[in-house]
Parts: structure tokens; sequence; C-alpha cells
């Protein structure tokens, strides 16, 4: 006891270290990279500021539900990672009877037939309409819990790959994180928001490329009308660039919205940022031709000397990183990542020798 009668003194911030790294030595049940033991560090070292700052309950319940359940997520998450996904948003208020319906429900069933599985948001409307399509097996369902009860639908209640979470941002998080493309269908403001959210997402590379499709009803003008507002209200006041429409499709065909998803993995796989550079993963290596004309076309976003074909660079070795692979490298500028957008349109269009 402290002799003054102060009780227990607070540890030492060496002292608390120590904790830390005993803490997370002994939560480790099997051999852990250096990457993961700094981070489960900073987690930790997170939550002994917020005791130490004596948090209110309110912010400590909103942390701890939302890392509960990213936690549950991941965990469903996990052994599906290898799988490729689209995630399909919009409303929960289509009727089955709704040509709405029945194209999500159709796009769903195609993916699935293509071997991707198919992520909701596990309620009714249209993302029932996508778990018809793509059948149980196929279906990855993460649910919100609201006021009025939103329930899974009867495609993926009590499925082992159904998520159930509290928060719309944790939602979000996991809906958008885990795809490899999208398709968004006619909605209220949640399907916007969603929308728009994602597009925000790609525009400023806080997520990877991907394939987006807005799709409409046949003959319908839902995305023709968002569009025209893009135009003719956003674009002009120098919100948004026009090239920044290369980061969707739309479309009011089915065959047309598989067409841009599958294609858009054509040649091109993935991508990853090594120091300045960024690395581009494909399928076929462009010849000396075509690597000059992508240099003389996208020359605009190449921040400084040129786009090169490169083996694995040392990061990506170390990490095991899709080395089997040939790799576009160059310096991006980060900024104009509608014209990314374009440079992969066209390296999908490069046809094997």
């Amino acid at each position: 006891m402290d002799p003054a009668g102060g009780g227990v003194p607070p540890e030492s911030p060496a002292s608390a270290e120590d904790a830390i790294d005993r803490l997370v030595a002994t939560l480790a049940t099997t051999d852990i990279s250096a990457s993961q033991r700094r981070l489960y560090r900073s987690m930790l070292q997170t939550v002994a500021s917020l005791a130490g700052e004596s948090a209110e309950v309110i912010d400590l319940k909103v942390a701890d539900s939302a890392l509960a359940e990213m936690a549950e997520a991941f965990r469903v998450f996990r052994p599906l990672r290898r799988e490729r996904k689209v995630t399909i948003f919009g409303s929960a208020r289509t009727q089955p009877a709704h040509p709405a319906y029945r194209c999500a429900r159709d796009l769903a069933a195609s993916m699935a037939d293509a071997n991707w599985m198919v992520v909701t948001g596990a309620g009714d409307g249209i993302m029932a309409a996508g778990m018809e399509g793509a059948g149980r097996d196929k279906s990855i369902g993460v649910n919100i819990r609201l006021p009025f009860e939103q329930s899974p639908n009867a495609f993926i209640a009590q499925d082992p790959k159904l998520v159930q979470m509290r928060y719309f941002f944790t939602r979000k998080l996991m809906l958008i994180k885990e795809s490899d493309g999208y398709v968004v269908l006619p909605g209220g403001f949640g399907t916007l928001d969603e929308g728009y959210e994602l597009l925000t997402l790609l525009q400023t590379g806080k997520a990877e490329p991907a394939p987006v499709v807005m799709l409409d009803i046949p003959g319908g003008d839902y995305w023709q009308a968002w569009e025209e507002f893009l135009r003719s209200h956003v674009e002009p006041r120098g919100l948004v660039s026009p090239e920044d429409r290369s980061l969707f499709l739309i479309t009011d065909d089915v065959a047309e919205a598989t067409s841009e998803i599958l294609g858009f993995y054509r040649n091109y796989h993935s991508c990853r940022w090594v120091g300045d550079l960024l690395v581009m993963r494909l399928t076929m290596t462009p010849d000396k031709a075509e690597l000059a004309e992508l240099n003389r076309e996208f020359s605009d976003i190449v921040a400084g000397g040129s786009m090169r074909m490169s083996k694995p660079l040392p990061p990506e070795r170390s990490d095991g990183d899709h080395l089997d692979h040939p790799r576009l490298v160059f310096r991006f500028d980060k900024t104009h990542y509608g014209r990314l957008r374009q440079l992969i349109n066209t390296i999908n269009r490069i046809t094997p020798p």
C-alpha cells in the first residue's frame, strides 16, 4: 500500500508496456508474425489509453460492441477469404413480384454459376432476392438489428454464414471489405448511402479497385436520372471529375452486369503498395508494344519514371504474396483513381500472344 494511504500506485509507462507484452504472449495460442504481434500490442495500448482516460461508459459500450461485431464477422469470413464474392445492395421494400427482385435474383444466380459467393444484408427485398438466386451454399449474410427487428430472410436464417450486427458502420465495413465486386439496385436512403460510400472509398483509394454495377430494371431510368444529376449538378461544380464515372457501369441487362464483374478480373488480378510503388498483379504479361502504349496513354497518372514489368518485390516475396503473377509496377499519383480504373480496363483488353 502507498504509505500515504492512497492505495496501489499506478503502473509506470514502462511497466504498463511490459504488462501488455506479457498479455500478448499469454493470449497468442499459436505462433504469430511480427506484424500480428505489433497490431495486438497496438490494440491493447488503445484499451489501456481508454482506461487511463476514464472513458465514459457509453463510449466504452460503442467500442466494445464494434470490436466484438468485427471479430465475429472476421471469424465467419475467414474460411471464405479465397472465394471471390459479390455484394448486392438494394431496398428491403422491393417485393418478389417487382422486376428489380427478379434482376437481383438472376444476377446472383449467374454469379453463383461462375463460382462466386453472394453477400447481402440478409434482410428482405433485394437482399432476399440475391440469396434466393445464389442458393444457401453460396450466400453470406450480414444482418442489421433494427428497433423494429429486421429478421434474416428465410434463405440465410440459421446459417453459420450469417452475421448479426448492431451498427450500420460495422455492417457496411463487412459488406464492402470482403467483396471483389458490387451491384447496386434501385433503393432508398440506405441503398444510396451504401452506394455513395462505396464510390467514395474507390475514388479516394481507401478500397482496392473493384467493379461496381448500378443495375436497373429493363427499360428503367433510376440510375440514368442519378447519373444525369452527377453530370448536371455535381461535375460542373468541380465536386467530382468526369473520369470518376469510370468507377461504375450503369446497365439494365443482367448479362452485361455479370460480364462487367467477371471481366474486371480477366487480366487484372489484384494490387498492393510497396513503399511508393503501386504493384498491379496480372494474369498475362503485356508485350513491349503494349507496355509502351500503356505508358503513353496513362503517363498523366505516373508520378515519376515509367510503368515497368517486374518480378515480385522483396516485401511480396517475404509475404508469399501471389508470387506466380507478373507485375506492372509504377509510381501512381494517388489522386486519379478514375483514371486508374481506365488503366485496368485497358489492361483487361490485352489478349494472349
